[in-house]
């Protein structure tokens, strides 16, 4: 198999909260009238496996091809799933609920679940479009425990407003919500296990929607200080143990070189272009593309118009 960019068939996920800036905005194809939340653009897990949608490896998912190919795709011999990311963009038409995702620690105590940890790159925010991230200080496990009682707990979250071109970091254990009007692109761990703690009182087919206190209680970081969860907006975004973000920005008409020596992959947040390799097809991208490229591929990316994206490694 020669290497080459990896493009992958989005998995929608129509939730009571979403709207339709995924395809307003980022022009993803799904029916009118559906209210989709999430478009997952790069997934590995069990019930949730991005198929390719381009080249020789059309139609095989993600964990087939790094089963076969690890050493060209991810620069290793072996590959143990699942694959190290879960790439997704969030649209927020309605608020979302107030969760948190629980660390490596939790999880042993809990016995369920896998770790998580994110990041929020924000596309478009709306007036007045706010964030809830982490605990106000001082707040204790007891007052967050008998405000969740009381109905009120968001007013022990830390409310920030936000705009565009920024990424918030959400390490494993901070307790957060996203408000509405906001369309993000998330970057995170590879794992599904939210704990919600509130839901404002909002209904599902009549019904309020399953809530995780004792979990949730146990899995956040109470000693969590605001310098665990910076904001950026240029260049080097986020540094974990888990990922590392960069943002680009790229001249219409001008070109770069790919001499991949680990693999990479790219969000393309605004701009269209191509890359290209003597040993592959071109894969065209256009704003809210993912793409994968492989460790051993080597090419051109050009860029047509004005480009931004983002550039993810493991």
């Amino acid at each position: 198999m020669n290497p080459y960019p990896l493009k992958f068939h989005p998995i929608y996920k129509e939730l009571i909260w979403g709207g339709s800036k995924l395809k307003d905005v980022l022009g993803k194809d799904f029916p009118p009238n559906v209210k989709i939340g999430e478009s997952w653009e790069l997934a590995d897990l069990p019930d949730n496996k991005s198929m390719i949608i381009n080249g020789e490896l059309a139609g095989k998912t993600i964990t087939e091809v790094l089963q076969k190919y690890p050493q060209q795709i991810i620069g290793k011999k072996d590959y143990e799933p699942p694959f190290g990311l879960l790439i997704k963009f969030i649209d927020a038409a309605d608020v979302l609920s107030v969760q948190v995702h629980p660390d490596a620690d939790a999880v042993k105590r809990l016995k369920t679940g896998r770790p998580k940890t994110e990041c929020w790159y924000i596309i478009d925010a709306e007036p007045g479009a706010c964030i809830y991230k982490g605990l106000k200080p001082g707040t204790t496990k007891q007052q967050f425990a008998q405000a969740i009682k009381d109905g009120n707990c968001a007013e022990l979250l830390n409310k920030i407003s936000v705009k565009p071109g920024q990424c918030h970091l959400l390490p494993a254990g901070t307790v957060h919500a996203i408000s509405a009007g906001i369309l993000i692109a998330e970057i995170q761990t590879p794992s599904d296990t939210t704990f919600r703690v509130f839901d404002w009182n909002r209904l599902q087919n009549g019904k309020p929607r399953q809530l995780h206190i004792t979990q949730a209680l146990e899995s956040i970081n109470f000693n969590q200080s605001p310098d665990d969860i910076p904001v950026t907006t240029e260049g080097k975004l986020a540094e974990t143990q888990f990922f590392k973000i960069d943002k680009f920005t790229a001249k219409a008409n001008t070109s770069n070189d790919i001499n991949n020596d680990q693999m990479k992959v790219i969000i393309v947040i605004e701009g269209s272009g191509k890359i290209t390799s003597p040993q592959s097809q071109k894969a065209d991208f256009a704003k809210g593309r993912t793409i994968l490229l492989p460790a051993e591929f080597k090419g051109t990316i050009e860029f047509e118009t004005y480009t931004e994206y983002l550039q993810i490694t493991i």
